[in-house]
């Protein structure tokens, strides 16, 4: 295994990764930072956890000059949540070298990114939609571009953004660097890279890889309308430091974010219908553990690095292999373990047996909590927070009241009492939550409709995505 020394750095960028706790290169940061130092055009297929945003964030920052005050780098990205993540990591990894790195993204006042432009970032990162916006308006110049990425390229084409992209590529020079990172590569995406890409080196992280050793991977079989109170359960006897719920749909969030704060949960929802301002603040008191739990779809969440997450939990299970490794992706970071655990109906084993098949990983059983587990995990917490306020002492202000409340009351009657005060009785209210249908069985539903002309010029009824 390499080391961040050994790739030749700049002395102020290996500070920052020192900085970061960045300790060694991960395989896919090993076999792209030498290369894309080299000035070469380079594919990238890695998924979302593998350390890919430094893989291409490292070079980045290395080969631009900071004297220059020109946008020299572009990173074109899905998401608004990516830009920003990605934007913050190179911020991060050029803190000391200085360069600047501006995230643009839709959503955000316009007129601020104007303002934000003319203070001469060195680095913007960006949804393509907005960037096409700027370079309409020539408020963003091209002629000083050194590198080009395109991160999570293959979402970017599912999003509908393939020829945004290839607009922005012919209007930037040619002679410049491109990185292009994909979790797969279909067809569109390779002829892309064709038109666009100079001889480019093809690294590649095998899926087993990706998958993550650090993750526990478990799965249920369960009845739909088990579901939540099943959830509640898990967390009672778990109680998660942070944890992700995924949901299929912007629906589903909603009413599992609600029905958990229901419940006593401290939780919230992020899905594309929330305006940034409100996506930002639920990430940032997430961060912040502030919100124990937080709720989300595939595309909302996609991108998100937050440390700390140690469970993540799919409550509808993810329509593909990627999806899935994206999702269980946010956990078991930066060395520490995690737990991804997936409900799965008996219509949807199927997608489980594929999920599998795909990822090259078998997912262990586990059986369904009883409510006598949920409280009995409750009790356990309640006196592991009572033996942690022993450890911590500071109890002197307390130690009279005590001797005074001994002599009227036993002590072992006086410690569960306690520890009855300590525990969070597992509250059993029923909630109901909107069922989804599986997959196979909305499909069979809407090509019925589209047969029988019932689909034509009609929005689709029940569509909350």
């Amino acid at each position: 295994m390499a080391t961040f020394y050994e790739f030749g750095l700049n002395q102020q960028v290996i500070r920052a990764l020192s900085h970061m706790g960045f300790e060694e290169p991960t395989p896919i940061q090993e076999r792209t930072i030498p290369t894309a130092l080299q000035g070469n055009d380079l594919i990238g297929q890695a998924q979302t956890g593998t350390g890919k945003t430094a893989a291409f964030g490292i070079p980045l920052v290395e080969r631009l000059s900071v004297e220059q005050k020109q946008v020299q780098g572009v990173v074109l990205t899905p998401t608004r949540e990516l830009a920003v993540q990605v934007a913050e990591e190179l911020n991060k990894i050029a803190q000391y070298k200085g360069i600047r790195t501006l995230p643009i993204y839709g959503g955000q006042d316009i007129n601020r990114q104007f303002r934000a432009l003319k203070k001469k970032p060195h680095i913007i990162v960006a949804t393509p939609g907005r960037f096409m916006d700027h370079m309409r308006r020539k408020t963003i110049q091209l002629d000083a571009i050194k590198m080009v990425v395109l991160d999570e390229a293959d979402e970017m084409l599912n999003m509908g953004f393939i020829e945004d992209i290839q607009a922005i590529l012919q209007e930037i020079p040619g002679e410049r660097q491109m990185l292009l990172f994909s979790a797969t590569m279909p067809k569109p995406i390779q002829d892309l890279a064709r038109k666009f890409m100079k001889d480019p080196n093809i690294i590649s992280i095998k899926p087993k890889e990706v998958t993550v050793p650090n993750i526990e991977q478990r799965y249920m079989e369960i009845r739909e309308k088990q579901k939540f109170d099943v959830l509640c359960r898990l967390l009672d006897i778990q109680s998660p430091e942070l944890a992700i719920v995924f949901g299929r749909t912007k629906r589903r969030v909603d009413e599992l974010s609600e029905a958990l704060n229901k419940r006593g949960f401290g939780a919230e929802g992020i899905h594309g219908d929330l305006s940034q301002a409100k996506r930002d603040s639920v990430l940032r008191r997430f961060k912040e553990g502030a919100i124990e739990v937080l709720v989300a779809t595939d595309v909302a969440a996609r991108g998100l690095d937050i440390s700390g997450v140690t469970h993540v939990y799919n409550f509808d299970i993810p329509r593909d292999p990627e999806s899935y490794v994206h999702r269980i992706g946010r956990t078991g970071r930066a060395g520490k373990m995690g737990l991804a655990i997936t409900f799965v109906t008996p219509r949807e084993m199927n997608l489980l047996r594929t999920i599998e098949k795909i990822t090259k990983r078998k997912l262990g059983r586990q059986p369904i909590p009883t409510m006598a587990e949920a409280i009995e995990g409750q009790q356990r917490l309640a006196v592991e927070k009572l033996l942690r306020v022993v450890e911590e002492g500071n109890l002197h202000a307390y130690k009279a009241m005590a001797e005074q409340l001994l002599e009227e009351v036993d002590s072992a009657t006086l410690i569960s009492a306690a520890l009855k005060m300590l525990t969070k009785e597992p509250n059993t209210m029923p909630v109901k939550l909107t069922e989804e249908a599986p997959l196979r069985m909305k499909k069979k539903k809407f090509e019925a409709r589209k047969k029988s002309g019932g689909v034509k010029n009609k929005r689709k009824k029940g569509k909350h995505y």
